[in-house]
């Protein structure tokens, strides 16, 4: 009877077990939430913004042809762009193994808004506005992946979106010079999820007329900063602590 009894219970915390299991995979793999609309640029507004801390770097040229190009005067445009989000994207990147095999994981979106000012005349007073990223379009190459990041990792039914709020700009130029490319970095508060931790992005970026900016902006940050666990899944191990963003993007009027 004893016996019994003995293989009645353990059939019964292994059957709970399988239930608890199916039940946290069919949680974690249900379809996500969806946007919830249109994304749209936040407007710079300067008394609701705090000023950036600008540095100029009379170097910060990525070439050093010497030849005459066309500095962009003030009177070219009233350097106000935003980004294009059918020609820019958003991406996160790092590696895993995958079945034992060494694997780069890639998230895109192209789902990307935020404002930009240039000052033309002084380009250290130029600024930069918040910058968001509706998470809940991130993908990558694997559906299950997507429902597991997007359900589990970073939670985007109770956040939609990753925000990037700059607070400073270092490596300015003293001028801009039409279609020369300059990098300079921009630091503020990257929130993901309910943690907000301070980043600097790299900047490469190029006028390339007075309508049309374009540029990309790469950061490393660590998962471990933003509480990004990965699910224990038997076929991944080894994930990458550090994760790459960058934007890649077009901005114009």
């Amino acid at each position: 009877m004893q016996r019994r009894n003995l293989v009645v219970t353990v059939g019964v915390i292994v059957l709970v077990g399988i239930i608890g299991a199916v039940a946290v995979g069919a949680y974690v793999l249900r379809p996500p939430a969806e946007a919830s609309g249109e994304l749209t640029a936040i407007p710079i507004v300067e008394e609701d913004l705090p000023t950036p801390v600008v540095e100029v770097n009379a170097g910060a040229s990525e070439g050093d042809d010497t030849a005459e190009e066309p500095v962009a005067e003030e009177g070219d445009g009233d350097g106000a762009f935003e980004i294009v989000q059918s020609e820019s994207e958003a991406r996160f990147s790092l590696g895993e193994l995958l079945s034992g095999v060494p694997t780069t994981v890639v998230g895109v979106t192209d789902q990307v808004a935020g404002a930009i000012q240039i000052d033309l005349e002084t380009p250290a007073n130029s600024q930069v506005g918040v910058i968001q990223i509706n998470a809940r379009t991130l993908v990558t190459d694997s559906d299950r992946r997507n429902r597991a990041m997007q359900n589990q990792i970073l939670d985007t039914g109770s956040y939609e979106f990753i925000t990037f709020s700059p607070t400073a700009i270092t490596g300015m130029p003293e001028t801009i010079t039409m279609g020369e490319s300059y990098v300079f970095q921009i630091t503020g508060d990257l929130t993901i999820r309910d943690i907000t931790q301070s980043v600097t992005f790299d900047v490469a970026a190029i006028l390339v007329s007075e309508t049309r900016l374009e540029g990309l902006a790469s950061a490393t940050v660590a998962r471990a900063d933003y509480q990004l666990t990965i699910p224990d899944v038997p076929i991944v191990a080894d994930v990458d602590e550090e994760v790459l963003i960058e934007l890649e993007f077009v901005a114009g009027p």
